[in-house]
């Protein structure tokens, strides 16, 4: 039986949502910058431990400037994850976080919420971790899609965590 489940990946402007989303499902990267525009949908089949085989459907969806409550909401209907994705290198990027992850948990309260900061690749990520936990930002991965460093195996674990 093949299991089938919605991630939609969401955050601010330029954070790297298209690059992470490039990345895991071809595994590429491009330099140039293209705005999303609406929504972009792939699917990707992955090969659970147990065997089963997961149709993992990612939404790519456009940036926005203030709060995820710019998101379209047809965009996350029938979600089975949102990855919330900052800029470890732009601070704008993540503060509202605690503000759109309490709209998440209003709006789609059975819906996991993943926080994913990715442009790993220009800091030192031992700093950033410090950083970010002084501001009382909790990531579950930092990941760089330039240099592919924890992207696979962050979708990897998500692939098992919705499928329990």
């Amino acid at each position: 039986m093949k299991l089938s489940k919605k991630v939609v990946l969401i955050g601010h402007f330029g954070v790297g949502k298209t690059s992470l989303f490039r990345r895991f499902m071809d595994n590429e990267f491009s330099e140039e910058y293209k705005v999303t525009l609406g929504v972009q949908i792939k699917k990707k089949v992955i090969e659970l431990p147990d065997g089963r085989e997961l149709s993992m459907i990612i939404w790519d969806t456009e940036g926005h400037s203030n709060s995820i409550e710019d998101t379209r909401k047809s965009y996350l209907l029938g979600s089975h994850a949102f990855i919330y994705v900052f800029d470890v290198t732009r601070e704008e990027t993540y503060a509202t976080l605690h503000k759109d992850l309490e709209y998440l948990k209003k709006n789609h309260a059975k819906v996991p919420a993943k926080i994913l900061g990715n442009k790993l690749d220009l800091v030192n990520e031992k700093e950033i971790a410090q950083h970010l936990t002084s501001q009382e930002i909790h990531f579950d991965c930092l990941t760089s899609a330039k240099t592919n460093k924890n992207v696979q195996n962050f979708f990897s674990e998500l692939a098992k965590e919705i499928t329990k």
